[in-house]
């Protein structure tokens, strides 16, 4: 009877001739994925000093377009133009996508005289992206061209021709698209980005584009969703409260804050768990003997309840030392709290 020799799974099984090969490459490999980097890195960086007037008009074309912005392109240059569109999409530019060989059989249907084109292409000579420039041309659009090649077919024939030149690929063949597309995307972002500039593009209008996202229901919230209600709030009167009423309020709700009022509307003063925790150290055991009235912080931070959420989260983290509870008060009335939990817990 032959005797099985799969392993147990306490022992460890050897190591592949593979994965051995791999490890005495090690130093290899970790080089090569410092070059790759390197090499778009600089590439980027070189990109900088390209920025030029040409870069401007192009904004110009885009800033004053009163239909939608077209992006194409063939292969990786079509992958990283359908980023770009989905990019400019959520920041405040109407954007899409448009494949050249779908443009070619009637979706250039999608195409009017008041939208913008940017095409991207590394040689900007791609058969299917040159053979609709004349059709992008009657139906009377503006087309932004991207591309390593000013004299190529796309780049004489673009309206804006941004330059984006790659002395050599990251690949070791010096084909695979890589320094180039990591090119061509950083243009389209610096035109997203500087069009939110444009249009003064702020968090409220970023919220209205990622509605069901994390972020954009804390963008959308003001504080009065969030907060929690004077009514389910300990508020206690400081002339009759004693110390230990405050200390067992604060076990009772877990707000971390007791809210003192004396006509039971108007903020009076509060004290948090912190506030107490110093008192006890200092006092010791004649904290119980402390008048509420000469130990409430009478003067709070306090926030609207018109504040948006995210507002109040980055006002409540920047503070030093960071707020974890806030009293909310409208014209000089008490209306709730809100704490850091429910600002950071919005999903």
């Amino acid at each position: 009877m032959l005797e099985s020799t799969t392993p147990h799974s306490s022992e460890k099984s050897p190591r592949s001739p593979a994965n051995a090969s791999l490890e005495n490459r090690k130093e290899e490999l970790l080089e090569s994925l410092r070059h790759t980097i390197s090499l778009e890195a600089y590439a980027l960086a070189q990109l900088t000093n390209l920025v030029d007037d040409s870069f401007f008009e192009a904004i110009r074309l885009l800033a004053e377009c009163r239909g939608k912005v077209i992006l194409t392109g063939v292969g990786k240059s079509g992958i990283i133009a359908r980023k770009i569109a989905a990019t400019m999409s959520s920041t405040g530019t109407t954007a899409t996508f448009l494949h050249p060989s779908d443009g070619m059989h009637g979706d250039l249907g999608v195409l009017s005289e008041d939208d913008v084109v940017i095409a991207l292409g590394k040689s900007g000579e791609s058969e299917e992206l040159v053979k609709l420039i004349p059709a992008f041309k009657r139906l009377g659009a503006r087309i932004i061209a991207i591309t390593s090649r000013r004299d190529s077919t796309l780049g004489r024939e673009s309206d804006v021709t941004l330059f984006a030149p790659v002395e050599r690929e990251a690949c070791p063949l010096d084909l695979a698209p890589t320094v180039s597309t990591t090119v061509a995307l950083a243009i389209g972002d610096a035109l997203a980005v500087t069009l939110m500039k444009v249009k003064d593009f702020r968090s409220e209008d970023f919220a209205k584009y990622h509605p069901g996202g994390k972020l954009g229901k804390r963008l959308l919230l003001n504080v009065s969703d969030l907060m929690i209600r004077r009514e389910d709030c300990l508020v206690l009167n400081p002339n009759g409260a004693s110390f230990e009423d405050t200390i067992l309020g604060l076990g009772e709700s877990g707000l971390g804050i007791v809210l003192f009022s004396v006509d039971g509307s108007s903020l009076y003063g509060v004290l948090t768990d912190g506030d107490v925790r110093r008192l006890v150290s200092k006092h010791k055991a004649d904290a119980f003997n402390l008048l509420m009235t000469e130990v409430i912080n009478r003067k709070p931070i306090t926030i609207p309840s018109h504040w948006m959420a995210v507002d109040a989260l980055k006002f409540m983290e920047d503070h030093k030392p960071p707020l974890n509870v806030l009293p909310i008060v409208d014209d000089r009335q008490l209306v709730g709290v809100v704490r850091l939990h429910e600002l950071l817990s919005v999903s």
